[in-house]
């Protein structure tokens, strides 16, 4: 896969992409990123890549030439997706990493000031929001999307069926994770973890999926694959609350 990233600080992004998967993904030639450097592509003599709004209020606009100079020497087809970071974009979650983790290629642009003129939204496919915060660009909302959809790239992660269990695969939000030691500081690993029932296993880590979502994030359960078995441990809970 290749992710091209547009952007005035192409700098920030050597810790993240030289070190843990994101790395090795790299060395092992299944993930390319390819950071572009916006200020490359200005006309003007000191790469200015800025200019005050039109209609005045504070801050700086991101001028739309560099931009479309920059798509013209990169020769984007059509189709391929374009990902804007931008407060009004559409949240980025666990699925639409998956969506673009099929993708050959995508292109992420990185917002700063105020803004990009709204002129380069016409080379835009996608427009993403990591939530309703802001940062004081796009850098880190893109290394945060490159690091999502690299570990969802077949081969990356040594153990891929760790994927299938993990926060928000299913509609719900991971089970509790215990290791060594047994017991620590007065808390005991739960019994059946040591049971070797591999059935019971199972049910109770989908329990406590259930009951850490329906506690932590009650707002994600309605897209949640429901059985007979998980209403039952919600009417529960439920009871046990009320």
């Amino acid at each position: 896969m290749l992710i091209r990233v547009l952007t005035i600080f192409p700098e920030m992004f050597a810790g993240p992409l030289e070190h843990s998967i994101i790395k090795r993904a790299r060395e092992q030639g299944l993930l390319d990123v390819e950071l572009i450097d916006i200020r490359d592509y200005s006309a003007d003599k000191h790469h200015k890549v800025d200019d005050y709004p039109f209609g005045g209020g504070a801050g700086m606009v991101m001028k739309p030439e560099a931009f479309f100079s920059c798509f013209e020497a990169m020769n984007i087809e059509p189709g391929k997706r374009v990902i804007l970071l931008t407060p009004e974009g559409e949240t980025f979650t666990q699925k639409k990493a998956r969506e673009l983790s099929e993708e050959i290629q995508f292109t992420l642009i990185c917002g700063h000031y105020e803004g990009i003129d709204e002129r380069v939204k016409s080379l835009v496919t996608d427009n993403i929001s990591l939530g309703d915060f802001i940062l004081t660009g796009g850098e880190i909302a893109s290394m945060a999307i490159i690091d999502c959809v690299a570990r969802l790239i077949p081969g990356v992660l040594g153990d891929p069926s760790s994927l299938q269990e993990e926060s928000f695969n299913d509609g719900l939000l991971e089970y509790p994770q215990y290791t060594r030691p047994r017991s620590f500081k007065g808390q005991d690993v739960p019994d059946v973890l040591l049971s070797g029932n591999h059935q019971e296993i199972k049910r109770w880590r989908r329990a406590q999926a259930v009951a850490r979502t329906l506690f932590n994030r009650p707002d994600i359960l309605a897209d949640a694959p429901w059985g007979e078995e998980d209403r039952e441990t919600v009417d529960s809970i439920l009871t046990v609350t009320s």
